[in-house]
């Protein structure tokens, strides 16, 4: 299976891709600059391959997504990219990985990396731009991310859409105190790109350690999910294909 994983330089997406290039998969690391995609040698000296672009710049979403498109298009896509806060939290975090989604052809299954957290967000569209002009917190980027995922699977029930909690574990992210497990924060999103089990094979799911949990009620609410897209659309100039 190909899969990519954005966000694969160091954390949680580098692990992924390290598990997934070892279990015989063929992987798409993403690295946002030159200077980062240097850390990927290893992997990509054992046959990942490499795309490179700044997820905060739409400019270069577009062209990583046109570069995939004359490639062979990935079967799966873990969206692992993210920032803690800032002007970049909600175009990183949510307006991104919406662009890639709705201009990648191919990927039957989407894992977007929701977290905890996110149960303190607001439903609001504030910050959903590229330029950060109403900044929303990481809790509100990872309720958007949360209830645009929930809104793929409603949208496009031929593909596999899921969202994801990490829990919190030692990163650069997380910080070097985070309680979680390291190694359990990944396999839940390997399992849903690459699997055949049955359970892996549902899509519509907010999961934490290959468990369902009950997302914030506003990550289902039709009508938010709705407003999102909207928005979305307009920021971007592009609609997701239904």
């Amino acid at each position: 299976m190909r899969i990519l994983v954005t966000g694969s330089a160091d954390g949680l997406g580098r692990a992924a891709a390290e598990s997934l290039l070892a279990a015989g998969h063929n992987v798409v690391v993403h690295a946002r600059s030159q200077e980062r995609a240097a850390a990927l040698e290893p992997l990509t000296s054992r046959g990942a391959e490499l795309v490179v672009a700044d997820f905060s710049d739409p400019d270069a979403v577009r062209r990583a997504a046109a570069e995939l498109n004359a490639g062979n298009p990935p079967d799966s896509v873990i969206h692992n990219t993210g920032v803690a806060g800032g002007a970049a939290v909600m175009p990183v975090n949510v307006v991104a990985p919406y662009l890639l989604t709705a201009l990648l052809e191919g990927p039957q299954r989407h894992i977007y990396l929701s977290s905890n957290d996110h149960y303190a967000g607001r439903a609001s569209l504030a910050g959903v731009d590229w330029q950060g002009r109403s900044a929303g917190s990481y809790a509100d980027s990872k309720l958007c991310v949360t209830a645009f995922a929930a809104a793929l699977a409603r949208l496009r029930p031929d593909l596999l859409s899921n969202s994801v909690d990490p829990g919190w574990v030692p990163t650069k992210m997380g910080g070097p105190g985070a309680p979680d497990d390291l190694a359990l924060g990944h396999q839940t999103q390997e399992w849903l790109a690459a699997s055949e089990d049955p359970d892996a094979l549902t899509s519509g799911g907010y999961w934490y350690h290959r468990r369902r949990r009950q997302p914030h009620q506003a990550a289902n609410d039709v009508e938010f999910q709705d407003s999102l897209l909207h928005a979305l659309a307009d920021e971007t100039g592009t609609m997701l294909q239904l």
